[in-house]
């Protein structure tokens, strides 16, 4: 039993009073009891998480054709340094500075570029989306540009190094 006992003076009163006594028990226990209701019907917020679903390995690997790799069928973002993004639908022969064009993240400019991709796409079931982030980008970049493929909600999408060829124009650019 938890409890305070305070002393009072023995100064020139005659009649001896007897000491207070504060017994704390109960508001310990109300404590405890406002802790323990306290903790069990807070709702404590759920990480927001993207499922990054990766396909499972083929067993029987088929070749692909080469209309299924068609640049109109896919668009590739490569992000860089600065907050910077630039994107192309380009193959290694087509690649160069005038086709490697540069976006930013305000607004909706990532999720319309990724439509406008989608909307010319011969094969619309086949529309894939590329990010390629640099060794200069950062993590909030990344987030962003999968958060607009969530919103544009396309299923298909692939996250890779950058390749030589497409780094050496992105070094072009960004010199």
């Amino acid at each position: 039993m938890a409890e305070v006992i305070a002393q009072e003076k023995q100064g020139g009163s005659k009649q001896r009073k007897k000491p207070i006594r504060v017994d704390m028990t109960p508001m310990v226990d109300l404590g405890f009891l406002l802790i323990t209701f306290f903790m069990f019907t807070t709702n404590f917020t759920k990480p927001n998480v993207m499922d990054l679903g990766l396909p499972a390995k083929d067993p029987n690997p088929h070749p692909i054709d080469i209309p299924y790799i068609d640049n109109l069928n896919q668009v590739t973002f490569i992000l860089g340094k600065d907050n910077r993004v630039f994107y192309h639908q380009s193959n290694k022969e087509e690649l160069n500075k005038n086709n490697l064009k540069e976006t930013n993240f305000s607004g909706i400019n990532v999720s319309k570029i990724i439509s406008e991709a989608y909307n010319k796409a011969p094969k619309k079931e086949n529309f894939t989306i590329i990010i390629e982030p640099t060794d200069d980008a950062n993590y909030k970049n990344f987030v962003d540009v999968l958060d607009n493929v969530a919103i544009s909600k396309k299923e298909r999408y692939g996250v890779t190094d950058i390749k030589p060829w497409e780094k050496k124009v992105y070094e072009e650019l960004t010199k």
